[in-house]
């Protein structure tokens, strides 16, 4: 485009108006200033745009052509403004978020659930992924916040607390009165059972080898399972003995669907929290829902 889009902008006001006078006053500028943006557009596309006679202006066939375009250009901006305008005025926005599968389904969707009801217009798109990943996708700017464990550094990014969580180790009754029936003491239990764990890249499984290795607990046999839900699955059907959270396995813990190994050093809690990055300016959608989360009651 070798014109400016004010030089088309006065093209489409005096085909409009047909009238060089109007459509100045339209424009609030000159008429000379009019004719001279005119006479510089039809100099750039090789053509006369406009036939001058005592009523005012008419369209060239040349003229119809590109009016044809500008009118549609034009009227797909002003489509774009309304649209801008009354997506400010509704509140609405996108809100990207990273979250692990097990955070999002029992820490992350009680808060959503009450966002969206006041928050309608935001839309939301969930990427689940690992803290890890999670933390590389808040790096590249490719979502506005993650729901994460506390990584051990922070670099450009704030960390709201949200609460902490607590990994045990749990089993079935028949499962752990096998283990009894063939000599095994409590003590050893993590050494002798079938431990089912998160797969290597997930920041839990990470936190758990770095516990049993400083506790010299040797595992035997292990099963890699990639996210939560099999784990406390596969526990209750007695496949062996699950790292899980505390408050995610609650109910079976009361119910004694599941029962928690005594550990001679308990693992340490962890802290969860939303984390965003510091160094970008966060959109509206985003205050929306930092505020909404740092007042929220459950």
């Amino acid at each position: 485009m070798n014109q400016s889009l004010s030089s088309y902008r006065i093209f489409y006001t005096v085909a409009n108006t047909g009238n060089i006078s109007k459509a100045a006053k339209e424009l609030y500028i000159s008429q000379p200033a009019i004719s001279k943006s005119i006479q510089k557009l039809e100099e750039s596309v090789g053509c006369r745009l406009f036939s001058r006679s005592s009523r005012g202006v008419v369209l060239t066939d040349e003229g119809k052509l590109l009016y044809d375009h500008v009118r549609t250009a034009f009227e797909t901006l002003t489509l774009g403004e309304e649209k801008l305008k009354r997506s400010i005025e509704l509140g609405v926005g996108h809100l990207k978020i990273g979250v692990s599968s097990t955070l999002c389904k029992y820490l992350l969707l009680p808060y959503l659930k009450e966002f969206i009801r006041q928050n309608p217009h935001i839309s939301i798109s969930i990427s689940c992924q690992s803290t890890n990943e999670t933390l590389k996708l808040l790096e590249d700017n490719k979502i506005d916040i993650g729901l994460i464990g506390r990584p051990a550094t922070l670099k450009n990014t704030q960390f709201d607390f949200l609460e902490e969580i607590e990994d045990i180790f749990v089993a079935t009754k028949d499962y752990i009165r096998n283990l009894q029936a063939r000599g095994i003491a409590k003590d050893d239990v993590l050494s002798n059972a079938t431990l089912m764990l998160l797969d290597k890249n997930n920041m839990t499984r990470q936190y758990i080898d770095d516990y049993l290795q400083e506790n010299q607990i040797q595992v035997r046999d292990s099963i890699d399972i990639s996210n939560m839900d099999l784990l406390i699955d596969f526990a209750r059907i007695g496949v062996g003995v699950a790292c899980v959270i505390k408050n995610f396995v609650k109910e079976d813990l009361a119910s004694g669907a599941l029962v928690e190994i005594p550990l001679g050093i308990p693992i340490h809690k962890r802290e969860v929290g939303f984390a965003y990055r510091t160094n970008v300016s966060p959109s509206k959608s985003l205050s929306e829902f930092i505020h909404f989360y740092q007042n929220y009651q459950s």
